[in-house]
C-alpha cells in the first residue's frame, strides 16, 4: 500500500480506538500505587502520584540487562517523543534483576549509553515492584488522567495495539491535537526484534540458584568458582560451551573485580565468527569484558541451525551471569 493509504488506515483505526465502545475495554483495575520506595529518581526530580495528576502516565518495569525490555526500548523512546507535550508522561522503574544492577553508578551508566531519557525511579528495594503486585521484566502499565491503572502489558509486542491505548487515554484527558498514525521506530544492535520463528533456546543461568543442571546446559571447562547468581573464573583460559538455535546469542557478564577487564574470545562451531559476530566482538572474536552489562556476541544472517557456541575467557576474574537469544 502507498503511505497515504496507511496513514489514513491508521487514523480510522484510532477514531474507533477512542470510541465509547472500545473505552469499554480498558476497565479501571485500581488506584496507580505510590512512587514513593524510589531509592533515588534519574532525568527528574521525585514524582508522586499527586504531581501526575492530570497526566497519563506509563509505567515501565525494566533492568538493564534484560534482552526482552531492550526490544521494546524503541517504541519506548519513540512514544516518550512523540506524545511528551500532548500529556504522556513515561515513567521507567528500575528494578534489579542481579546484584551488581542495584549500583546507582551502573544504572546511571546504562540509562545513559541506551538512551533512556525519560525519568527513572531508582527501585533496589523492590519496593515499588511489590507495590504494583509486579512479576515481569518488561510490565506496562498505562494509567489515566484520573490516576487509575486501564490496561497492562507483560513481555514484548502489540506495540500498535499499545500506541492506541496511550491515544485512547490522552484523547479521554482533552487532548485531540496529536498525529495518529502510528510511530516508526528504526531497531539498531540489541533493540532489534527477536527472529521468533527461529528462536529455540530459552534464557538459561550459570548461577547455583537457577542453573540448569541437564545435558542441555552450558559446559564449563577450567577452574570455576560456582556462586548463586553466577560462575567466575579463577584461572585463565577457562572456558564455557553452550549447543544453541537462534540468530543472536548475548551474555551477561562483567568483571568479578571492579575496575578490572578481562579479554575473551568467542569461536562458533570451532571457528571464528565472522560475518555473524555481535556489536560486542570483532570478526575474529575477540573481545573485552570491563562493565557488568550483557553482551551481544553473535548475530548470524543465515540460515539458523544448532550450533555451539564456545567462549574463552583469555584472563581470570570473568563472572557470567546468564545466556539469552535472540
Amino acid at each position: 500500500m502507498k503511505l497515504t493509504q496507511l496513514r489514513l488506515i491508521a487514523v480510522l483505526i484510532a477514531m474507533f480506538a477512542t470510541s465509547p465502545a472500545l473505552a469499554a475495554k480498558l476497565p479501571v483495575a485500581g488506584p496507580m500505587p505510590s512512587l514513593s520506595g524510589a531509592d533515588a529518581w534519574i532525568n527528574s526530580a521525585p514524582l508522586s502520584t499527586a504531581d501526575l495528576k492530570g497526566k497519563v502516565v506509563l509505567v515501565d518495569f525494566w533492568t538493564y540487562t534484560c534482552i526482552n525490555w531492550r526490544r521494546t526500548m524503541p517504541w519506548l523512546r519513540a512514544w516518550a517523543q512523540k506524545y511528551k507535550d500532548q500529556g504522556l508522561v513515561v515513567i521507567g522503574v528500575h528494578t534489579p534483576e542481579f546484584s551488581f544492577e542495584k549500583d546507582l553508578d551502573n544504572v546511571r551508566r546504562n540509562a545513559k549509553e541506551q538512551r533512556v531519557d525519560y525519568p527513572i525511579a531508582v527501585d533496589g528495594r523492590y519496593a515499588i515492584w511489590n507495590a504494583f503486585d509486579n512479576h515481569y521484566w518488561p510490565a506496562l502499565y498505562f494509567i489515566d488522567a484520573q490516576g487509575r491503572i486501564r490496561h497492562q502489558q507483560f513481555g514484548e509486542g502489540d506495540y500498535g495495539q499499545l500506541e492506541l491505548v496511550i491515544q485512547q487515554l490522552l484523547t479521554e484527558a482533552g487532548h485531540n491535537s496529536f498525529d495518529r498514525s502510528p510511530v516508526s521506530v528504526d531497531a539498531q544492535g540489541a533493540e532489534v526484534a527477536a527472529d521468533w520463528k527461529n528462536l529455540g533456546t530459552a534464557e538459561t543461568y550459570l548461577g547455583s540458584a537457577r542453573r540448569d543442571e541437564g545435558s542441555a546446559a552450558p559446559r564449563l571447562d577450567g577452574d570455576w568458582s560456582v556462586r548463586r547468581e553466577s560462575v567466575v573464573s579463577k584461572k585463565a583460559n577457562a572456558k564455557v560451551r553452550y549447543r544453541f538455535h537462534a540468530r543472536d546469542v548475548h551474555l551477561v557478564m562483567g568483571p568479578a573485580t571492579r575496575g578490572t577487564s578481562v579479554r575473551f574470545r568467542v569461536l562458533i562451531d570451532g571457528q571464528p565468527p565472522g560475518a555473524s559476530h555481535g556489536i560486542d566482538l570483532d570478526n575474529t572474536g575477540q573481545g573485552t569484558v570491563d562493565q557488568p552489562r550483557m553482551y551481544q556476541l553473535i548475530r548470524q544472517p543465515g540460515p539458523i541451525v544448532d550450533r555451539q557456541i564456545e567462549i574463552e575467557f583469555l584472563d581470570p576474574g570473568a563472572e557470567v551471569f546468564s545466556f539469552t537469544f535472540g
